[in-house]
């Protein structure tokens, strides 16, 4: 099942996003299911929960189409529930993101080379590992969502103020996209 993907400009992206209990959503392996379903019809590599319009603590990624670039990435698919970053460190370095909540734009975003995070995988078992270049880049793009951030908070004053019209724009549903999406701010009726 394909979900709508939540659009910039809506509440629950701006949510710092709670815990999930085992026993309070039973269902979580179905969810992430959907949500690599949803992913991969956008063409993504990562989704986070609240980009669906649920503020828990789960995202999914699969680093795959990075392999060429990183070989070690070729079977890099995995769940992360309440992830915690424990640290950050290395040279900041630029790498052109996007983001499926933010259609159509795309913008060079530093951020540390490694981290290190603790998560649980969708049976639950913990897991305290460390990434590094692409992989945690992924990572800490998806890892933002579930804090309330987005790429877009890490551009300097100029480069947003460049960009607030498109993402007006994309708040109100004036953007083109072929994969289903929900836009906060769009007229009725439409």
């Amino acid at each position: 099942m394909k979900l709508p993907i939540i659009a910039y400009g809506d509440p629950v992206l701006r949510r710092k996003a709670t815990d999930i209990e085992p026993d309070e959503y039973p269902h979580i392996k179905q969810l992430i299911e959907d949500m690599y379903e949803t992913m991969y019809g956008a063409k993504g590599v990562g989704l986070a929960a609240p980009q669906v319009g649920l503020s828990m603590r789960l995202f999914v990624i699969d680093a795959s189409p990075f392999d060429d670039d990183e070989p070690e990435l070729k079977d890099f698919k995995k769940a992360f529930i309440n992830a915690r970053i424990l640290s950050e460190d290395g040279e900041e370095w630029p790498f052109n993101e996007g983001c499926l909540s933010i259609p159509e734009i795309r913008e060079d975003v530093y951020r540390k080379k490694n981290l290190r995070i603790s998560y649980y995988d969708a049976d639950w078992k913990h897991h305290e590992e460390s990434y590094t270049g692409l992989a945690a880049r992924i990572i800490q793009h998806e890892y933002d969502h579930i804090e309330g951030k987005l790429f877009t908070d890490k551009l300097n004053p100029l480069r947003k103020r460049l960009i607030e019209k498109k993402l007006n724009d994309i708040s109100k549903g004036n953007v083109s996209v072929d994969y289903r999406m929900k836009f906060p701010a769009a007229k009725k009726g439409r």
